[in-house]
């Protein structure tokens, strides 16, 4: 069936037409590189096919999208700033730079992942805490050491879905998603609003594991935990409902509609593409990954 422009892309589509994986489509759909919108009843979204025919339009395509949505780890990480991974690590913990997704090995460890971009845009920002010897915050024994990055991606993905969020009530129950059962009912004390905003919460992470032990991982991972950024929360949450009750009252419980299935592709959709990479950052990136595939491709010839 041909799927009429003002319709949409289905998303599977879309992301073969921009040439992407699947992940790497998700991503570029919550970073806002790839606008989408409301199609159709129960709230599902697709990509214009204006917004495809942009990207395809523009200079460098495929490949200069493809190096705005470059996710790396620690060791690729640390080449890319010229670092010791350890190092790398250091930075990583004391936040930074935010991580922007994340999974769960089979040791129930974290695994976290970087644009290269942000990476290159930190390099060339802070190029002092890339040589020499590390301030002391930075040189404190993990033990003694705060890990951040949980912190840092809470914070990236609630900004993510309260700038996508079409009124204030989507706002409120994006920042509720990070507070637990007991924060929450503290915080929201009347049941009608707690079930709205429970109805209304987005996904903050799209993938789940089959495993019981990686899915507490992330459930653990997804909430707030310091005392100060619960604060924070809460006092966010405070302010949008404050918003939405101005807007309007929330459905009784039993009058409450039934909820709306997210996309099982990409559930996460920011309308708003941020702000284009610093061209110093982007450069860095560009030459960097050029460098490598050329030395790639020497040695394959040599072999």
């Amino acid at each position: 069936m041909t799927v009429r422009q003002e319709q949409g892309v289905p998303f599977a589509r879309a992301a073969r037409e921009l040439g992407l994986t699947p992940r790497d489509f998700e991503l570029a759909v919550q970073l806002g590189e790839v606008r989408t919108l409301v199609c159709g009843p129960g709230g599902r979204r697709r990509v214009p096919q204006e917004e495809i025919e942009r990207h395809r339009a523009a200079g460098g395509f495929p490949e200069a999208l493809r190096s705005r949505l470059w996710v790396v780890g620690t060791a690729e990480g640390a080449e890319l700033m010229g670092i010791s991974p350890s190092r790398f690590g250091r930075l990583a913990r004391g936040g930074h730079f935010a991580p922007v997704r994340f999974y769960v090995n089979r040791y129930r460890a974290v695994v976290w992942h970087y644009l290269a971009s942000d990476l290159a845009e930190f390099a060339d920002r802070r190029p002092e805490l890339l040589t020499g010897r590390s301030p002391f915050p930075l040189r404190a024994v993990p033990e003694e050491r705060t890990d951040r990055r949980p912190r840092s991606w809470r914070a990236r993905r609630v900004e993510q879905l309260t700038g996508r969020a079409e009124d204030a009530w989507q706002r409120a129950a994006a920042l509720a998603a990070v507070l637990d059962p007991v924060q929450l009912a503290d915080a929201v004390p009347d049941p009608d609003e707690r079930a709205h905003l429970r109805l209304l919460r987005p996904v903050l992470v799209s993938a789940r594991p089959v495993a019981p032990a990686a899915r507490e991982v992330i459930d653990a991972l997804v909430v707030a935990e310091d005392p100060d950024e619960i604060e924070w929360y809460r006092h966010c949450l405070w302010a949008a409902l404050q918003e939405a009750r101005a807007d309007r009252c929330p459905p009784r419980r039993e009058e409450s509609p039934p909820r709306i299935v997210p996309d099982t592709l990409v559930p996460d959709t920011p309308p708003v593409p941020p702000e284009p990479a610093r061209p110093h950052g982007l450069r860095r990136l560009l030459s960097w990954r050029g460098a490598r595939r050329a030395e790639a491709a020497t040695a394959g010839r040599r072999s």
